[in-house]
């Protein structure tokens, strides 16, 4: 299943996409409104909303006349890995980690597909990142890496958008990860069993016609997996939470000249069985 928060008629709600179509879950008894209660109710509401849609009882609306948001409009934790595509690290000029490192992007920075990203009024260096998240869907600690498919709920397209700049202002590197509209995820959230193998699909990113980035997440050095297991060593993992799993090697500070974004284009992340997330960028308001 494709699932997806969406604005219509100035409601928002969850839904699911069939074809060109939005599976409103208004209407149903067994749906709760919003993603984070959906994820929260588990296997349960997996399976009340696959049942609605065989049903034929929901409310379809076109595609294109819904606002999507981020499918997790505002994650309890937003958790990205760095240096975690060997070409990446390359071009960086950086030593392969020793264990997975993590940073956090504020959960106020996410936005959905279609919505603009802001260059900000104190920097003009701002790039992309295309990556594969990944969302938890069970409340979970200790997971061993050969039980982690088991509590994630599904994978979307993430924009690791960054202001590189204000990124360097600290080792945690939060603040420029961080700023509004620096978190596109979406367009929606394709349900684990829809994607067998994860470690295997093409990521893309191009900003208007220009291919950036081209990689396959099996390049990752440490997996979905190896995350969940080592993530929940330490926290406890909720349904709703975001995990970034890094970006491959392009991104525009390291372009000659650089290639950081500006206002007037568009950034567009596509993964092979996921979808496309595309971002305008406009000047902050």
């Amino acid at each position: 299943m494709k699932l997806v928060t969406f604005t219509h008629q100035n409601s928002t709600r969850m839904g699911a996409v069939v074809g060109n179509y939005v599976i409103d879950s208004d209407g149903s008894p067994d749906l709760p409104a919003q993603m984070l209660d959906f994820l929260a109710a588990g296997t349960t509401a997996m399976a009340a909303m696959q049942q609605w849609l065989i049903s034929g009882q929901g409310r379809r609306i076109p595609l294109n006349e819904v606002i999507l948001a981020s499918p997790v409009p505002r994650p309890g934790k937003y958790l990205a890995i760095s240096l975690n595509y060997a070409d990446h690290i390359a071009e960086t000029g950086r030593e392969r980690p020793e264990y997975p490192s993590f940073f956090t992007k504020q959960s106020t920075c996410v936005i959905g597909h279609g919505t603009a990203i802001q260059q900000p009024k104190v920097s003009d260096k701002l790039d992309y990142e295309g990556e594969l998240a990944f969302v938890i869907g069970q409340r979970c600690r200790h997971v061993p890496v050969d039980k982690a498919r088991e509590v994630i709920a599904g994978f979307t397209v993430a924009n690791d958008v960054s202001v590189r700049d204000w990124q360097m202002h600290a080792p945690t590197m939060m603040v420029g990860k961080s700023f509004d509209t620096c978190g596109p995820l979406g367009p929606w959230l394709v349900t684990a069993d829809e994607i067998p193998d994860p470690h295997n699909l093409t990521i893309k990113t191009w900003v208007d016609d220009e291919l950036r980035q081209n990689a396959n997440t099996g390049q990752m050095l440490f997996n979905c997996y190896e995350m969940v297991a080592y993530l929940s060593q330490a926290m406890t993992l909720e349904p709703g939470d975001v995990i970034a799993t890094g970006t491959p090697a392009g991104v525009g500070v390291k372009m000659k000249p650089r290639g950081y974004l500006k206002p007037g284009q568009t950034v567009r992340v596509e993964i092979e069985g996921i979808g496309t997330l595309a971002n305008p960028v406009i000047a902050e308001r």
